[in-house]
């Protein structure tokens, strides 16, 4: 049987150019049936047949002089949901899987002002989160975090000789082996709460770094729910079908 690689396949078949064809495979939205296509460069049969996801919008959660709070969606880099707000700056960063609130300084004092809050830990961000198995009681995670960056991506690891990290979490709904959680981090470490959930025996569902992948959902079911900063309060709504294992 004929073979091809992926990406160049979806750009004949998408009428796109291959880096473009490149770039959606390694954003997580083109599946062959049920299945995600996980490698550009993986070969296939010319005549397969791909699946591309719709992606959602950026909405404004909250705008005025100085700050700018976004609800991200899922599969799209923070970076790359800034970029449409000129003269704004990322204050910090989620995930690319991960929805939720995203914020943007627009004033260089509120920038100063976030940075150093963030530094003093005098934010307070609530994730919420599907995970594997039954959490029957709230549960802090205390457990150091080391990073290792390499060829621009980043994994993470508990070591002993890492920087300290903090996780609360507390079970919200339960549907079959599977618990809904809200998690306080009182620490930003690189994927901590990933890293912290796995390290306890309950990943979560939809990440392929740390977690569990299902074929009920076609994303990381982590979202950031709540940021608290300087007075100021953003909430953003989970997506549409992130308690999709509850049929919700």
């Amino acid at each position: 049987m004929e073979k091809e690689k992926a990406y160049k396949l979806l750009a004949v078949q998408m009428g796109l150019s291959n880096a473009k064809a490149k770039e959606l495979i390694d954003r997580g939205v083109v599946y062959v049936g049920n299945k995600k296509v996980a490698i550009a460069r993986g070969e296939l049969p010319v005549d397969t047949k791909f699946r591309v996801l719709k992606m959602q919008n950026v909405d404004v959660i909250y705008e005025n002089e100085e700050v700018l709070a976004l609800n991200k969606p899922a599969f799209l880099t923070s970076d790359e949901a800034a970029r449409a707000f000129s003269g704004a700056r990322l204050l910090h960063r989620l995930d690319r899987e991960t929805s939720g609130v995203l914020l943007l300084a627009k004033s260089k004092g509120f920038e100063k002002r976030a940075l150093e809050a963030f530094k003093a830990r005098a934010v307070h961000k609530a994730y919420t989160c599907w995970v594997e198995g039954i959490v029957s009681e709230p549960v802090t995670i205390d457990k150091p975090i080391k990073t290792v960056k390499k060829n621009g991506h980043a994994y993470s690891k508990i070591d002993r000789k890492g920087k300290d990290a903090v996780t609360h979490i507390e079970p919200i709904m339960i549907s079959g082996r599977r618990t809904k959680l809200r998690v306080v981090i009182e620490t930003g470490r690189t994927h901590q709460i990933r890293l912290h959930l796995k390290s306890i025996g309950h990943p979560i569902i939809g990440d392929r770094q740390y977690g569990v992948v299902s074929a009920q959902t076609n994303r990381m079911l982590l979202h950031a729910l709540e940021l608290k900063i300087l007075g100021y309060d953003f909430k953003a709504k989970e997506p549409r079908g992130f308690d999709v294992l509850t049929g919700g």
